[in-house]
């Protein structure tokens, strides 16, 4: 039963949270230690109202997932876990999230998690069936991640930084669209189930994600050339390497979804991926070259 309930809580999930500390690793401060529990302290928070979410959706999807090859193994949707259950299981979340924000959480950060907690249901609930709205709505959400990371920890959060962070997750909110799209085409389906998008748009959905991966590139040399890099990085230019290696792991996600490869969600079969895991070693260690 425990198993169940951990896989109806996405627990794998929670690795989308790590963008919490990215805010205080890029202001060169994870040496602060109570800023990083802090951090730590929010990554918990969004994972437990993450969960919650997961759970009240597969509540209200109960009949889609039935119908998908693959979702309907899921806790819920194969009988595992009983809805009451799966209701206590999220009193219980959101709860646990409330108590680490009155303790030990600052207003600033409460409010971001507030705002995550609002904007994902309603995307749960409403946004994802809309066509192009989905994909901005996704994409916003995991920018809301960094914010919050920077509130909890004290740091401000730049422009660059937030402005990279939407082109990218929009380039991987489509990319996810773009694997449901192809997953309908093998099962020889017309329309996405929940979703907004039918086959013909595979190819524009393809088109407009690769794009926005690139342009997220372009962001972020535009910020290499900024004096925000010239002050935190002794030999600043050695940040240009990382350009190339982005354009590689865009292009590389991008190539296994239309290979049909890509059957989880992306910031997952990033964490699972040898060619993410070298990309993201490659990029640490330009940094480090660079500071």
């Amino acid at each position: 039963m425990l198993i169940n309930l951990l896989r109806q809580m996405r627990v794998y999930q929670w690795v989308k949270n790590l963008l919490l500390i990215v805010p205080l690793a890029l202001a060169h401060r994870t040496g602060d230690i109570d800023a990083l529990v802090a951090c730590l302290w929010g990554m918990l928070a969004f994972s437990l109202v993450a969960s919650s979410v997961y759970i009240v959706n597969d509540i209200s999807d109960l009949e889609h997932d039935r119908a998908h090859p693959r979702k309907r193994f899921r806790p819920l949707a194969s009988g595992a876990v009983s809805l009451p259950l799966a209701w206590t299981v999220v009193a219980v979340c959101v709860t646990a999230a409330t108590a680490i924000c009155i303790a030990v959480m600052p207003n600033s950060f409460t409010l971001w998690l507030v705002t995550y907690a609002i904007a994902t249901t309603a995307y749960s609930f409403v946004l994802k069936r809309i066509a192009l709205v989905d994909v901005i709505a996704l994409a916003g959400l995991y920018a809301l991640r960094v914010a919050a990371g920077g509130a909890a920890a004290g740091v401000e959060v730049s422009p660059w930084l937030l402005g990279f962070s939407l082109f990218l997750f929009m380039s991987l909110a489509f990319l996810k669209r773009y694997a449901e799209l192809r997953d309908t085409i093998e099962r020889e389906g017309t329309h996405v189930s929940g979703r907004g998008y039918h086959v013909g748009d595979a190819e524009f959905v393809l088109m407009a994600g690769t794009a926005l991966g690139f342009v997220a590139v372009l962001v972020f040399t535009l910020y290499v050339n900024g004096p925000q890099v010239q002050t935190l990085y002794r030999h600043p230019t050695r940040m240009w390497l990382i350009a190339p290696c982005l354009v590689y792991w865009v292009s590389h996600l991008w190539l296994t979804a239309h290979r049909g490869g890509m059957h989880d969600d992306p910031i997952v079969f990033a964490a699972r991926d040898k060619h993410s895991w070298a990309v993201g070693i490659a990029i640490a260690a330009v940094a480090i070259a660079a500071t």
